[in-house]
């Protein structure tokens, strides 16, 4: 199998892989090296796109912009990873391209799409949905019935409370209270959360 991005994300997902005995890493590859090897496993610039079409690969870069770019220019057989000490219920639902970090836990009918990132710590409680390209930081709680926009970041320690809808390509500060919906492309801070801009409508 093959990493995508030499990045202190990728960092994390070579652990996850190694402890969840998944196929060993081949290469990492990336646009742009800047070293030649990452934790003795060989660092190349990236191969004509074609290269990856029978090949097992996961987007190893936080940037949700990015990630939805690389995987729009790249036919893969995308995996998913989970690290052994998260915590899923039986009836979750993981597309391609996801990873689940440590600590992390899953509860019931949660849906999470393509190419996600459920960072280290995270509570998702039933009946969730996270859709394509979203990065749920370390120690956020989403309460039941949350949806979660494409491409939305949720900042570290932010919690969303039950049957809140979160738009498409929204920012969630740090450690924001959310007790209402979030509309597409908004930035909203504090307890409880405050729209103070809105980001660019680029990344549709």
């Amino acid at each position: 199998m093959y990493l995508f991005g030499a990045s202190g994300h990728c960092k994390v997902i070579i652990d996850i892989i190694q402890k969840s005995n998944l196929d060993s890493i081949e290469y990492i590859v990336d646009d742009n090296p800047i070293v030649n090897e990452l934790y003795s496993i060989p660092i190349i610039k990236t191969p004509h796109n074609n290269f990856f079409k029978d090949k097992s690969l996961i987007i190893s870069i936080g940037n949700n912009e990015i990630r939805k770019k690389i995987a729009a220019r790249i036919s893969a057989c995308y995996l998913i990873a989970i690290h052994p000490k998260s915590i899923l219920a039986n009836n979750t639902f993981i597309d391609v391209g996801t990873v689940i970090m440590a600590g992390a836990i899953i509860n019931s009918d949660v849906k999470i799409g393509k190419h996600v990132i459920v960072n280290s710590g995270s509570v998702i409680e039933h009946d969730c949905i996270i859709n394509n390209f979203v990065h749920i930081s370390p120690n956020v709680s989403l309460a039941g019935n949350v949806s979660i926009g494409e491409g939305t970041h949720v900042g570290i320690g932010a919690t969303i409370i039950q049957g809140v809808k979160v738009g498409k390509w929204a920012t969630i500060g740090a450690g924001s209270v959310i007790l209402n919906d979030v509309p597409d492309f908004a930035v909203i801070v504090g307890n409880p959360g405050k729209i103070i801009k809105h980001n660019s409508t680029v990344n549709e």
